[in-house]
């Protein structure tokens, strides 16, 4: 089985986002508060193991070691990332333990997962475990019961209604790390070219101007087709993407100050017609201009 999400247009390094303070410093106080995991993983699943799969307690730790590559862990896995590309989601292993994830996007794209779990959502009783133990066996799992059994009874236990806030929380820290990831896209990296660096700073000054590619080549002294290509090297996306994505940006910003025409905020931000930045703006935020933000971003 080979599940992959659809691709961003642009590209977000998750590796870059995951080392961010805002990432980091939620991460200590997410687990530091709730002692579960949590893991921010690219949009994709494959055959391999599943890089949020890191058990954090002693239970999950067991079955890992039991079942090579934890088959039924890595199906559960597979299914959640597959079903949680249309948002928040929770399912429960053949032992009872929660999993979830929620999505984090640029726009309309789904670049990356946050993932938590391990957890059951009422207290466990001997009878599941008996039941959980009949499966392994059934399964042919070399495991200590025993060792197994004190595991699953220090599971962490929440109740239902505390999980879902946790869910909540999760979903709000997905919408500003959303808009951290607007913001890795359009910061310029001191180790791309210096042509990269001098054009996107150009677009920066004059957004409210025409910018094509040939204009913006000639300023940094490349031929159009080369410097197409390094551009798309060097940032993820294409020319014409990031100019529109820079003027969004700026639209962003107009409509923050409360400017009520749209049309003047269209022409400020750059864009030629209103009908292009409606769909620049929608293409790019997931949502129309005339649409209020999320009250959670």
């Amino acid at each position: 089985m080979k599940l992959l999400a659809p691709a961003p247009s642009s590209t977000v390094d998750v590796d870059v986002l995951s080392k961010t303070r805002i990432y980091r410093d939620y991460q200590r106080a997410f687990t530091g508060a709730t002692k579960l995991p949590l893991d921010l993983s690219r949009m994709r699943v494959t055959n391999g193991p599943c890089a949020a799969n890191q058990p954090s307690n002693q239970f999950c730790s067991l079955l890992a070691e039991a079942i090579p590559g934890c088959a039924a862990c890595l199906e559960l896995q597979q299914q959640l990332a597959c079903d949680a590309v249309r948002g928040p989601t929770t399912l429960r292993c053949f032992a009872g333990l929660c999993e979830s994830a929620v999505p984090v996007r640029v726009g309309i794209d789904g670049i990356a997962f946050l993932r938590t779990g391990q957890v059951l959502l009422h207290p466990p009783t001997q009878h599941q475990f008996n039941r959980v133990a009949a499966t392994l066996l059934k399964w042919g799992a070399q495991v200590d019961l025993k060792r197994l059994e004190e595991a699953y009874f220090h599971t962490r236990v929440l109740a239902p209604n505390q999980y879902e806030c946790l869910i909540r929380l999760l979903t709000i820290f997905a919408e500003h790390l959303s808009a951290c990831s607007e913001q890795l896209l359009l910061r310029t990296n001191e180790s791309q070219p210096r042509s990269v660096r001098e054009a996107r700073a150009f677009v920066e000054e004059n957004h409210v101007e025409e910018l094509s590619l040939g204009r913006v080549a000639q300023v940094v002294n490349l031929s159009a087709s080369y410097f197409s290509e390094l551009f798309k090297k060097s940032t993820g996306m294409n020319f014409v993407e990031y100019v529109a994505r820079v003027r969004v940006e700026k639209a962003k910003g107009l409509l923050r100050t409360g400017e009520p025409r749209i049309t003047a905020i269209a022409f400020n931000a750059g864009f030629q017609s209103l009908s292009q930045f409606n769909r620049a703006f929608k293409r790019i935020t997931g949502r129309s201009p005339r649409e209020p933000p999320s009250p959670d971003s």
